[in-house]
Order: C-alpha cells, then structure tokens, then sequence
C-alpha cells in the first residue's frame, strides 16, 4: 500500500512539516496568532443530550457548546470501540489503514512513524497536553504531547474506582480471593483492576472522581496557558459514561426514573445474523449485572432497566457539569475568544436498544456519534448540519481552521466548507466496521468475523466476513444487513434477502469494496 510504504520509509513527518512551513510562508500567520484548540474526548457518549433533541436528559453546558457553534446530527465513528475509534481520529486514518481493531494494538506498532493531531501541532510550535482518556486508557502516546499526560495520581482506567465504602469493600474481597489464588489484575501503575458494582451515587463533591479531579486540574493548567505566548493544544478527555456509571448523589438526583424513557426496540433485529447485536460482555463483568440478559433472551426487568439508564443519565450530567467549569474557566481567562473547542463520543452505546447494553457493533446506535465544534473561526453559530460525517473528518479541520496545509494522505475531508454552508450535503456515504469474536460471550469467541458498513443518506448496509487473523484479510462471505432509514431509523427488520431489484445492493457493496482496503481480494 502506498500510504503504508511512505510512512515506513520515514518521509511521512518529513512531507508534514515541509507542507506546514510551506503554507506558514504563504499564509502570513504569525505563531502567536494561530488558535488554540480545546478537544473534549467523552467515553462511551451517544448522542443522548438537549443539543440533539433529547428533552429528559440534562446538559446545559454542552448545549451552550451547541448554541456557540455547529452540531453534526449524523456523524459517524470508525469503529465502536475505543481504541480503534480514538486511534483512526487521532491518526486521520480508518481502522484497516493503521491495523487496530481491539483493545490491545497500538498503532505506533504498526505505524511507527504516523503523526497524530496533536503531534501536528507540537510541530508546529503548540504546546500540547492531555489530560484523561484521549488515546485509549493504556496507549496514551506520549510523543504527542509536550507534557506527561497524565498528572501522577491518574490511573490510564478509572473503570475500577469506587468513591463509596461499600464498593471498596466488594473490591477488597475480590482481590483477596485471587490473592488467595495467586492471581493477580495489575495494571502499569500498580493499581488492582477490580470492578464492583455497575453503578454508584457517589458520597462526596465532584471531585471525589477522576473527571471532576482532572477537571481541577485542567483549570490550573488553563491559569499557567493564559500567560504563554505560544499557542496551545489541550485535550481533556472524560471517563464517564464510561461504565461504571458512578457519579456524586446530585446528578442522580437531577433525575425521577420512572421519567427516563426505556428503549422501544428491545429484540433482535429481524432476519438479521444474531451475532451482530453482539451481546457486550462489559457489562457483566460487574458483579451485581453478571446475570445480566443476553439479546436472544427476555429483557431485563424494568427495575433493573430503570436504574441503569439513570445512572447513565446521572453520569453525563455530572461530566457535563464538568465541562461548565472548564469552558467558565476559559471564557474567565479570556482564552475564549482564540480557542477553538472541538467536543465528540468515541462511539455509541446501547442501553437496552436490541436487547443490548454496551457497544461493539456496526448498528446506528452504536456507529452514531456526537461532535459539536464550537468557540473560534466559526462564521455560523447555534446551527445543526444534517450532512453524513465522519470522525476522520476531524483532523483535517483542525488543520485547516488552524492555516496549516492539509497533509494528502489523511483519509478525512476538511468540514470547513459546512461552516459556511450548514445545509450542504458534503460526503454521500459514512463508513464503519466492527470486529466481533476478540470479546464477548464464550460462543463468539475465537470465531473472528469482520463487519463493514457503510451509512448512505438512506440506507445502512453490511457486510460480514470470516475473519483471516493471519493476514489480517477478509475472507469468505457471511451474511449481509440492509436498513432502509426512511422506514426504519431504529434498524429492526434486515431487508437484505427481499426479492426487490431495485435495492441498491450492489451498489453498496461495491462502495464497500472501494473503502476498505481489506476487501481488495473481493
């Protein structure tokens, strides 16, 4: 692959900073006057706030993002899982160009010499921090920043940290059981990974959690920003909603239950292959949800139901809470005016939506992403653009609205000219794909199939194929998957074996074939 051979041959930072200087001599832009940009990565986010038209759920500081800037309606992740989401976003480039698709790769790996958007910008002078999850809990990249990102007393994975005596004493247990069996979950900081509950309402303030403490944080070195010169690229990336949903007695208070709407369409999708639900297994890892329903199985009861959602609710509220403070603390030091804020969920979540609670799949709920571009350089405010995007889309317009040149080889497009024109259709197709068989349950595993889709303004349409671990190539062809949007947004009924000519199959298919370039043998 050329992309691959001109980033082994080591030209790629080369050809980076040469189109950079080359555009820097053109434009005039002095270093000073370049923006600084505040990314704002949230874990496990979908679509669910007031800003995209949910009138129960509670995100005034986000919406506030909204009013002062463009929200997408319909972007769309790479992959709905964190890695390779926040890899192919962060690198510009899709899941099977830099070959992560799980937890565990790493792209620096595979892709030594990538340049990632926040490593731009430290060429070009920026002074680059991260705080929080950003890249993925353990990959954190440290190349990419001008400082260590995470400040000593943050673990990579909060996803094990109780505030609550009860939970820390469920932990205490656990961990002297696998003691007493010469187990050990470790992890590089030397903290046991043991998870208790799935939910908590939290004793004490904000702080109490990592992302009202990062928060702290975030606003002291925001003090210590306002007083340099040169410009700065800081992400503050929040863990909640990540699982577990835990967060302080207020936000959950915020909230009556019984008002929180359950998911319409808890089944299967018809004629569709039961494996690509994916029944999340992270959930259950939990030890009060181990019992958990498996799609194929009868809904959990709605208790139960209830009380998830509202701890998924309260916990967006909480790091809602969060951003308020930071971006107040922005608009105090008078950062606001030259700040361009980028907010985005690496990838959906089902919350009970076909039965499921997680993510890992190729469907809307899971594929759907939020992202709001707000502060700075933006000639329209308060407007929502319809128009397909994707989250590799992101990278090149940080690029662009900086004055830099955008490097040829992101496989993204700059939004810019959706800034001018909301209401432009800018991309006719948005494209995802999944993975399945690394997790999940025990009759899944080890049976690796590869899911492609791809999002027209119509229809969603996927392919799925066994899986050559080997090689890392599609192999034979399993099922297929087609939504038709236009009476179907919930994806419920797989309409790809109707008898009807004039579905636009091949197409599709075709379309597929052209994007990922594991399917070339196809």
């Amino acid at each position: 692959m050329k992309l691959r051979s001109l980033l082994f041959n080591g030209l790629f930072l080369v050809l980076l900073l040469s189109c950079a200087n080359k555009n820097n001599e053109v434009t005039g832009h002095s270093q000073s006057s370049r923006p600084n940009i505040l990314l704002i990565p949230i874990d496990d986010l979908r679509p669910e706030l007031g800003a995209y038209g949910n009138t129960v759920i509670k995100t005034p500081n986000i919406d506030q993002l909204a009013a002062n800037g463009v929200t997408f309606m319909r972007a769309y992740t790479q992959q709905a899982l964190c890695n390779p989401s926040r890899a192919s976003l962060l690198t510009g480039l899709r899941p099977d160009t830099i070959e992560v698709w799980d937890l565990q790769a790493s792209f620096r790996k595979n892709l030594p010499e990538a340049v990632t958007l926040p490593q731009f910008f430290k060429a070009q002078g920026y002074t680059t921090i991260g705080l929080g999850k950003t890249f993925h809990n353990d990959i954190p990249d440290t190349i990419s920043w001008t400082r260590k990102p995470h400040p000593e007393g943050f673990p990579f994975d909060p996803d094990a940290f109780y505030a609550n005596e009860s939970n820390r004493a469920i932990q205490e247990q656990v961990i002297q059981r696998l003691k007493d069996q010469g187990r050990s979950r470790i992890d590089q900081l030397g903290y046991w990974y043991v998870k208790a509950e799935a939910t908590e309402i939290g004793e004490g303030d904000d702080d109490v959690y990592f992302d009202g403490a990062q928060t702290t944080a975030a606003i002291e070195i925001l003090q210590e920003l306002a007083t340099q010169s040169e410009p700065f690229f800081l992400s503050v990336g929040y863990y909640r909603p990540h699982l577990p949903f835990n967060a302080p007695k207020k936000y959950w208070d915020l909230y009556d239950p019984m008002e929180i709407p359950l998911a319409a369409n808890q089944f299967l999708p018809e004629a569709s292959p039961e494996y690509a639900v994916h029944g999340d297994a992270e959930m259950r890892s939990y030890v009060d949800q181990g019992d958990l329903p498996w799609p194929k199985d009868k809904p959990a009861d709605e208790a139960r139901q209830r009380h998830l959602k509202h701890g998924y609710y309260a916990s967006v509220s909480y790091v809602d809470a969060q951003i308020g403070r930071l971006i107040k603390e922005l608009k105090r030091l008078g950062l606001d005016k030259n700040t361009i804020i980028v907010l985005w969920g690496d990838h959906g979540w089902k919350l009970g939506e076909h039965n499921s609670w997680g993510k890992m799949s190729n469907f809307e709920i899971d594929t759907h992403v939020p992202l709001i571009f707000s502060g700075a350089g933006l000639p329209n405010k308060g407007v929502k653009a319809a128009g397909l995007t994707e989250f590799l889309d992101i990278y090149p317009t940080l690029v662009d609205m900086a004055g830099f040149e955008i490097p040829d080889y992101l496989q993204g497009k700059s939004l810019e000219p959706i800034f001018k024109n909301p209401n432009q259709q800018y991309k006719d197709a948005a494209f995802s794909q999944y993975l399945l068989g690394r997790f999940g349950p025990p009759e899944t595993r080890k049976k690796e199939r590869m899911g492609y889709s791809v999002r027209t303004d119509r229809y969603r349409y996927t392919e799925w194929y066994a899986w050559d671990d080997s090689s890392n190539r599609a192999g034979e062809l399993l099922d297929r998957e087609l939504y038709d949007h236009t009476i179907d947004t919930q994806e419920n009924k797989n309409i790809a074996s109707d008898q009807n000519s004039t579905l636009p199959m091949t197409e599709l298919s075709a379309r597929l074939k052209e994007n990922f370039s594991t399917l070339a043998a196809h």
